[in-house]
């Protein structure tokens, strides 16, 4: 996996639609979109994951739901991301099944070194600075930690927390393969360019 990794976040878009939002991002260069729900009902969940995944579509675009295994296979997702209190990776994968794409966040370095025994399709590293999207994580990994993972893991790295245009570049040189964002995108002016000018800096890399 490599690319533009957009996390929704409806609380940061400004009362602007969250499928409107997609939509530019996708318009923008965004790779992957992850559907991030907290305080919705599981119907709504779904509703709301069918429309955005036919957004999706015709650009094809993975659509990755946050935590909830129901709802990606109630509305066909390519794949979930977990955290390290939602369902074991193990009992997901079988739900799942083997081509969908599962991703595992990493808090701790024990983390880490779990992750390695297992077939995730990438890790979450997970917060690389400190944000207030992510306020129920560990302390951040900074850019050294980063590099620490890279050179240890065979996974390939999304990086989250705190990255916009402005840090993009040093993430990507520190080891990231792909860059995930949410307000940086979410509650942008126009995020179309904002996904432009981030991707633009992630194919510096490629």
């Amino acid at each position: 996996m490599r690319g533009l990794y957009l996390v929704t976040d409806r609380g940061l878009c400004r009362n602007r639609p969250l499928q409107d939002i997609v939509l530019q991002a996708v318009q923008g260069g965004a790779d992957y979109v992850q559907l991030r729900e907290k305080d919705i009902s599981i119907r709504l969940f779904v509703e709301e994951a069918r429309s955005v995944k036919k957004i999706l579509e015709p650009f094809r675009v993975p659509l990755i739901i946050n935590d909830s295994i129901d709802v990606a296979l109630a509305c066909g997702a390519a794949g979930v991301h977990i955290g390290q209190d939602d369902m074991p990776y193990a009992e997901a994968r079988k739900l799942m099944g083997r081509d969908a794409i599962i991703g595992v966040s990493v808090e701790t370095w024990e983390d880490v070194e779990a992750c390695e025994k297992l077939d995730v399709n990438y890790i979450g590293v997970s917060p690389v600075f400190a944000t207030p999207t992510k306020t129920d994580t560990k302390e951040p990994w900074g850019l050294e930690g980063l590099k620490k993972i890279k050179a240890f893991s065979r996974h390939a790295l999304i990086a989250i927390g705190g990255i916009n245009s402005s840090n993009a570049a040093e993430v990507m040189s520190a080891g990231s393969d792909c860059l995930a964002v949410v307000s940086a995108i979410c509650s942008a002016d126009d995020p179309a360019e904002a996904a432009g000018k981030l991707k633009s800096i992630i194919l510096g890399y490629v």
